[in-house]
């Protein structure tokens, strides 16, 4: 949980596959803003990949990539935002959002965080480090994580979420440095952003069954927000 929530259950009724198409869209656009031929756009590349996972439609694909490219003669623009607080418990929380619409997002907060507690800038985020989060697969037989870690320059590793993958962690100004170096060390890149890993994670087992339930509820409300695309929790495991 500590890198990046995600809901236990993957939900794949239409509604929440239409959730993550949306989610993976606005990344496209802002990708493709630097061209929108993923064999020269690497970020795009990143991103076109991840979306053929979850199946993303062909159509919906190509008009995000020309919709942020500027090929369609519509202006795209996100503006970048961060919310702080805590959910239930006092569980620190970080909220990254993309949106088109500051004040209806500020508003949407207000009320999601009813049932924690919102906070200003800098009132949990003191407790996370700003990291680039890289998860790679082998390309190759023998290849070694820790090994390559040394040589990349990432700062850390550990499983990753896709089966026999691996999250390489690295400076948040290393990112796109590690990603690079990582295929001569025999690893295919699958994703690369930067995220936030709590430096003082509180360990599941210190809170109730009931305690956590609740925190997972308050946690997949705010993620069901169109407009937040990652959500951030100081919890370990």
């Amino acid at each position: 949980m500590g890198a990046q929530w995600k809901a236990k259950h993957k939900d794949l009724a239409a509604n929440a596959r239409g959730r993550i198409f949306g989610k993976l869209s606005k990344d496209i656009m802002i990708a493709a803003r630097n061209g929108a031929d993923p064999a020269s756009n690497a970020r795009l590349r990143l991103v076109v990949e991840q979306a053929r996972k979850v199946s993303m439609p062909k159509e919906t694909l190509d008009r995000a990539i020309k919709k942020g490219a500027g090929l369609t003669g519509e202006t795209v623009h996100f503006d970048h935002v961060i919310y702080e607080g805590f959910a239930p418990h006092r569980v620190p929380v970080m909220v990254e959002c993309l949106t088109d619409n500051v004040n209806r997002t500020a508003s949407d907060m207000r009320v999601l965080f009813r049932k924690g507690q919102l906070g200003s800038a800098g009132s949990v985020s003191w407790d996370f480090d700003h990291v680039g989060l890289l998860e790679a697969e082998p390309a190759s037989a023998g290849a070694d994580p820790e090994m390559a870690a040394i040589e990349a320059g990432a700062q850390d590793f550990e499983p990753g979420e896709e089966v026999g993958s691996t999250l390489f962690l690295t400076d948040h100004a290393d990112l796109d440095l590690v990603s690079r170096a990582l295929p001569a060390q025999g690893f295919t890149v699958l994703s690369a952003k930067l995220g936030y890993r709590p430096k003082n994670p509180i360990d599941p087992a210190s809170l109730s069954p009931a305690d956590l339930e609740e925190i997972e509820a308050f946690l997949a409300s705010i993620d069901a927000n169109d407009d937040v695309q990652n959500v951030f929790v100081g919890l370990a495991g």
